[in-house]
């Protein structure tokens, strides 16, 4: 049974590093003593060592050990024997494009949907919809492909931001690059909000957080949905 978090973010605005989803991550993870991560996406082009020790300090607060993906020979036999993974944010196409280089795209699809515990945060959770385009990033390298995991029958906008009517900015927001993408893709997007993530149990998705998020489909007005919503509906 799957069992996945998909976080909007990692860090909210004056608090540390998964502060806010230190209690959820204490049960997601509770039968697991060691969580496997995977640095790949490099936040502003840190090295595989920093990041995971930033990840490390803030798990030890609930008693667990990290690891990261790049200290072992074969990452797809980490991935099959880790008790938990989590992927964290920073640019999408670098996180992809190594999924495709290591060869564990698939590997990762397939341990999550087995019941692995699975965290993703922005990145993280943009390689859990269907493809990764929609994602906020800049395609700073080429992946060969935009496929991702899998997990969800949609796509996500982590960081999803309304537009600001106090603004002077007359440049494009993030609901016009969705609608942009609704021209030529027929699935889904949920814009999620910071604070805001999605707690897949089985089949069962639900939106946690204390936020709305925001369901974009082709030809249609978006739609605001509620905190405890079940997304099963959408696909």
């Amino acid at each position: 049974m799957k069992n996945i978090l998909i976080a909007s973010t990692s860090t909210l605005a004056n608090e540390n590093y998964l502060e806010y989803l230190l209690p959820e991550l204490t049960t997601h993870f509770q039968d697991c003593d060691t969580i496997l991560f995977i640095p790949y996406a490099r936040p502003g082009g840190i090295s595989h060592q920093e990041y995971t020790a930033m990840v490390g300090l803030a798990f030890a607060k609930i008693n667990k050990k990290v690891i990261g993906i790049h200290e072992f020979e074969d990452p797809a036999e980490a991935i099959k024997n880790a008790e938990g993974i989590f992927t964290g944010g920073g640019n999408t196409f670098v996180l992809v494009s190594q999924l495709h280089k290591n060869n564990v795209m698939e590997t990762l699809s397939e341990v999550v949907k087995n019941g692995t515990p699975y965290l993703g945060t922005s990145a993280g959770s943009n390689i859990c919809g269907l493809t990764m385009q929609t994602t906020n990033d800049m395609p700073i390298v080429y992946p060969p492909s935009f496929k991702t995991l899998g997990l969800i029958p949609f796509n996500l906008n982590p960081h999803y931001l309304d537009p600001d009517t106090s603004s002077k900015h007359m440049g494009e927001t993030r609901e016009t690059r969705i609608k942009e993408y609704h021209a030529f893709n027929t699935v889904p997007v949920l814009g999620l909000r910071e604070g805001s993530w999605l707690d897949v149990k089985g089949d069962s998705i639900t939106l946690k957080g204390n936020l709305k998020a925001r369901l974009f489909r082709q030809n249609q007005i978006p739609e605001e949905l509620e905190p405890g919503t079940e997304l099963n509906f959408v696909k």
